[in-house]
């Protein structure tokens, strides 16, 4: 969509929102992003920058619909808490410099530390290389109650083990096991394990951050010239973006081949990081509203020991 026909942001009347009304904004800006069913998924159809035009006196804005977000998010993960039946597990994709940390870091600003975990996952130990690849995953699977953030996970066995095959040789495999149907074999086994999950109460979304490659160089250059950032680049990151298409390549039967009506990915426009923090906020907004959450009833019986306790309390001199 050019700069000309993009919409101005429509974000105004959440300034004065009830939480009711900011999770059905949320609901409906998510929907935008969910692939859902992904066998007719297609990455050139989804864009690196927001569907509306936001400039910098749009900030101030902009600001404010997260943090109304991130609110709405804080209470629903409470509840969450105290039902302790669901459990929600969070995965973030994407190629380097996209923003996954920030967007953790600010969506999840809200949430009780007692009831979230993050998971980052690097390449595989020694150990990790003597177990099936998903040995390392569920020991990190949130309990219920809680929120689990993966921070990369096992979909990068079919991205980057996908774009660089030498390392799909180091995996000790039996070699009769690695044969050109081995892509397909570990989505399916993907589905299978996320279905899984759902079947026993966890649910799982998953998002993309679909930057561009332009705004990624932008962004590393950043880091080069910011010392603050040198931290957070490497020589390696650059070599990676020679691989480019092969990634969107593999990005794009990823997500056709894993995105479900229960598991479903989202497409973020990545471009503008404070956009994709809120439709992340949305997405999972959505995911937990969907949950039926409530706090647990109070028996008649507890209801009374309370008023007791509390009448003991009040006696005290």
């Amino acid at each position: 969509m050019s700069k000309s026909k993009k919409k101005k942001p429509n974000l105004e009347g959440l300034a004065t929102s009830g939480r009711k009304e900011v999770i059905a904004r949320a609901k409906k800006l998510a929907k935008q992003y969910c692939v859902g069913d992904g066998a007719k998924f297609r990455l050139k159809d989804y864009k690196t920058t927001p569907n509306l035009e936001l400039g910098p006196e749009d900030k101030p804005l902009v600001k404010e619909t997260l943090q109304l977000g991130v609110d709405a998010l804080s209470k629903m993960q409470d509840i969450l808490y105290a039902q302790d039946k669901w459990s929600l597990l969070l995965i973030f994709q994407a190629m380097d410099a996209a923003g996954k940390d920030g967007a953790i870091k600010h969506v999840m600003s809200g949430v009780n530390p007692q009831g979230c975990q993050v998971s980052s996952f690097k390449s595989p130990s020694s150990e990790d290389l003597d177990h099936d690849y998903m040995w390392r995953i569920q020991k990190h699977l949130p309990e219920r109650g809680r929120i689990g953030i993966f921070n990369r996970s096992y979909y990068e066995e079919v991205l980057v083990v996908r774009v660089h095959e030498k390392i799909l040789q180091a995996q000790k495999l039996p070699e009769k096991l690695i044969t050109k149907n081995i892509w397909d074999e570990r989505y399916k086994d993907i589905r299978n394990f996320e279905k899984y999950l759902t079947r026993n109460g966890t649910i799982v979304i998953k998002f993309f951050l679909n930057v561009s490659k332009g705004e990624q160089k932008k962004r590393f250059i950043e880091r080069v010239d910011n010392p603050d950032k040198n931290w957070k680049f490497s020589a390696a990151d650059a070599r990676e973006r020679g691989y480019w298409d092969d990634y969107m390549d593999s990005y794009q039967e990823m997500i056709k081949n894993t995105s479900t009506e229960d598991s479903p990915w989202y497409v973020v426009p990545a471009d503008n990081k404070s956009y994709a923090r809120i439709v992340i906020a949305s997405a999972i907004l959505r995911a937990m509203h969907d949950m039926d959450l409530a706090y647990p009833k109070v028996s008649a019986e507890k209801i009374a020991e309370l008023k007791e306790v509390k009448k003991a309390l009040l006696a005290e001199k």
